[in-house]
């Protein structure tokens, strides 16, 4: 299974960029034609992901690598409702505000774990 991995710090960043972005409402909005990221009303729906989804295994690897242990995995089958991969478009995002998280995983980890570490004092 793929997922996207998306840092805290890209999401801060992205929000902060918006956050003086004013909506505009969409017009011509129906709910049998519009899209559910607008509206009648004044709002924007944005997408803050990293569009670069990586497999659970790499995330697993990360943190391993970054906490120095390896974890007791016990893998299992894909579970009902499970989605073989999904990824964030943030095409919309980065045409208002000019950024897209960029976080690779491995980076994030590092440094969330780094954090963690001298949040908790370990």
């Amino acid at each position: 299974m793929r997922r996207d991995f998306t840092y805290i710090d890209d999401i801060a960043e992205a929000i902060v960029r918006l956050q003086d972005v004013i909506p505009q409402r969409d017009e011509n909005w129906t709910v049998e034609t519009g899209s559910p990221a607008t509206s009648s009303a004044p709002y924007r729906v944005y997408n803050i992901g990293n569009s670069q989804p990586v497999t659970l295994m790499a995330y697993i690897e990360a943190l391993e690598k970054a906490l120095g242990i390896e974890a007791k995995k016990n893998l299992l089958p894909m579970q009902p409702g499970d989605v073989l991969e999904t990824s964030a478009d943030t095409s919309a995002l980065y045409e208002t505000i000019g950024f897209k998280p960029e976080t690779t995983v491995e980076e994030g980890i590092a440094r969330f774990v780094s954090w963690y570490k001298a949040f908790y004092q370990q």
